[in-house]
């Protein structure tokens, strides 16, 4: 499954580009024209059919994408701070580079503005397209770094370098129509996570080290995964979405298990704060759990103090292995079953950490959720909803709403 590859001239280094921070909105049919009001609200029934939502890598603002365009959201203050609107067709996949100029667009909806099989990659400082992939297939997902962009197949994933979009490497994987696929967003780390050639295994290359190790995480299919941004932990849930599992990206190890709930659901989302203390989890049963992790990596530097080839020590409670526990005594603790006592002679069930804290919603959209800063989390909705909420990091229970916007009721 061959790609084609076209650049315009030059070459384009992240680390150069400006920043995308004015609240303004130009037509996308041209490189100049005149500012427009920004909208409050996340796109609704009124304007424009809500393709698709994204996460910028650090989680500080978000992409949507629309039958007629994209907008640039900043969570915190909620605003919308850019937008591209147009006339020809829509986007389903819409990726940021942090806060920089460059997009990864590709079309999408009932009227795409380019074809599903094509990756464009935008210069919104130049107002045009520095580049062009071309694949077979539809593209299912795309994933930026500041030195690489990788497109996801459904069973093939292609690394380019960013600077010269060359291929840089080709990997096989199971069907994977979600376009699964994480990467690390450190400096010193580069890590890609995927799906394997088998059920339930997940595909971690540590490109840097040059190592590959395969961890078979569930015995049913994956649905969901996410990697701390220094790529060492690993979050997974399977088809199932009853378990959530942690495991150490260097040799595989599983380090904590917890349980979401007892019935069959959806994983939509997985999120790790950048602190590695607390997971969040989004689920077709409308609830937002957050878990308190019992893993860290040991030193705010590790990655940059081992010799090449020797990961970061991780640190976890209650292990079979010789790693210390090193995590902060005021932490909260999951719950878990009152006959967790009687570990080993009743079911898995009754001895399984439980969440701290969690949120309820409406079920009726996809929700995704991440990590704002001292204790809160951001939820963005396929209905447009935006919520901002906080918890107590040391007894849990349930949600301050702080932010809520809801899209406008649709006119008939």
């Amino acid at each position: 499954m061959s790609s084609v590859v076209a650049s315009s001239q030059g070459s384009y280094s992240p680390a150069r580009l400006s920043l995308m921070d004015s609240p303004r909105s130009w037509s996308l049919s041209s490189s100049l024209g005149q500012p427009e009001a920004p909208e409050p609200d996340l796109p609704d029934g009124n304007e424009a059919e809500l393709l698709s939502l994204s996460w910028n890598q650090d989680y500080g603002c978000f992409a949507a994408g629309t039958s007629h365009g994209f907008r640039i959201y900043n969570c915190d203050p909620f605003k919308e701070t850019f937008r591209r609107d147009l006339k020809s067709g829509g986007f389903g996949i819409v990726e940021m580079l942090f806060r920089c100029n460059i997009l990864a667009l590709v079309g999408g909806g009932a009227n795409p503005e380019y074809p599903p099989n094509k990756v464009m990659i935008w210069d919104d400082h130049k107002s045009r397209c520095i580049g062009e992939f071309a694949f077979r297939s539809d593209v299912r997902a795309v994933k930026l770094r500041r030195d690489c962009i990788v497109v996801v197949l459904e069973h093939k994933i292609f690394v380019y370098n960013f600077t010269d979009l060359k291929l840089l490497y080709q990997i096989e994987t199971l069907s994977n129509p979600r376009g699964l696929c994480c990467l690390s967003h450190n400096a010193n780390t580069s890590v890609l996570a995927c799906p394997g050639l088998y059920r339930g295994q997940v595909r971690v290359e540590h490109f840097g080290l040059k190592v590959t190790k395969l961890i078979s995480a569930h015995d049913s299919p994956i649905s969901c995964f996410t990697l701390t941004l220094d790529g060492l932990l690993l979050a997974t849930a399977s088809v199932k979405g009853t378990l959530i599992r942690i495991f150490n990206t260097m040799d595989g190890t599983r380090l904590q298990e917890v349980r979401r709930g007892a019935d069959r659901a959806d994983i939509y989302s997985l999120a790790l704060s950048p602190t590695v203390k607390w997971l969040a989890v989004s689920s077709d049963k409308g609830t937002v759990h957050i878990f308190s992790l019992r893993v860290r990596v040991v030193g705010e530097d590790a990655s940059t103090q081992n010799v090449v080839g020797h990961g970061p020590e991780l640190a976890r409670q209650n292990s079979s292995c010789s790693l210390d526990a090193l995590i902060s005594s005021n932490s909260g603790a999951n719950a878990s079953s009152s006959l967790s006592f009687m570990k080993g002679v009743l079911p898995k069930y009754f001895s399984s950490e439980w969440s701290f804290a969690r949120f309820h919603l409406p079920e009726a959209t996809r929700y995704s959720a991440a990590f704002g800063a001292q204790n809160t989390v951001i939820i963005i909705g396929m209905d447009g909803s935006f919520y901002r909420c906080s918890f107590d990091p040391v007894n849990g229970g349930g949600f301050m709403k702080n932010d809520n916007h809801r899209p406008k009721p649709a006119t008939k």
